[in-house]
């Protein structure tokens, strides 16, 4: 997957990679999720860094964690006050600090979904307790693979999502989803570690 993104990180970042390009109401909700985070807040799969820059002017310390390098040049050159590294999920073990928030914006949606818990419980064990996670993902009737522009990913139906990260030892405290013109079936979820 690392590979396929950087073969299109140019034209990810051209077509994706600024804040203008995201919908109002997802920026809005973002914001609102923002205002509840205490502490650092780690984007993990942040991309281009648009969505840890807008973190930042909302009052969030945030930094952004990205496999691909490429991603990750872009974000430092474009937003030179934000931190940002090359990382995926499993790096979050390594932190020495626990965080007061994760910010998944579609980061999960090429897993496998066996591969889902995991991730999911090791983004619980870097947040402190009451730690809060924002998880963007497709949504879909059923939990099926389908033929991304980059790599394979998954829709996931709305209620098995929520299941899985209540499995993982979250609470979760806000459910939304919706079908823009033009757009694949979006869904997003917060959650707070149990």
């Amino acid at each position: 997957m690392q590979s396929a993104y950087s073969a299109r990180a140019h034209e990810y970042i051209d077509l994706l990679g600024e804040m203008d390009t995201t919908a109002p109401e997802d920026r809005a909700m973002v914001a609102r999720w923002a205002r509840g985070c205490t502490g650092r807040v780690v984007d993990i799969g942040c991309g281009p860094g648009h969505w840890t820059a807008y973190l930042e002017q909302l009052g969030v310390t945030a930094e952004g964690i990205d496999p691909v390098p490429e991603f990750v040049d872009h974000a430092q050159r474009t937003f030179p006050k934000v931190p940002f590294r090359q990382g995926t999920v499993a790096d979050l073990t390594d932190l020495q600090y626990p965080l007061g928030g994760v910010f998944s914006w579609y980061s999960l949606i090429h897993l496998d979904p066996t591969d889902v818990p995991e991730a999911l419980a090791t983004m619980r064990a870097a947040l402190a307790p009451e730690g809060r996670l924002l998880l963007g993902f497709f949504d879909g009737d059923d939990l099926d693979a389908f033929p991304h522009a980059v790599a394979p990913a998954f829709y996931w139906p709305l209620d098995t999502m929520i299941d899985t990260v209540h499995r993982a030892g979250f609470t979760v405290t806000h459910r939304e989803n919706r079908l823009d013109p033009g757009r694949r079936p979006h869904a997003a979820l917060w959650a707070t570690r149990r």
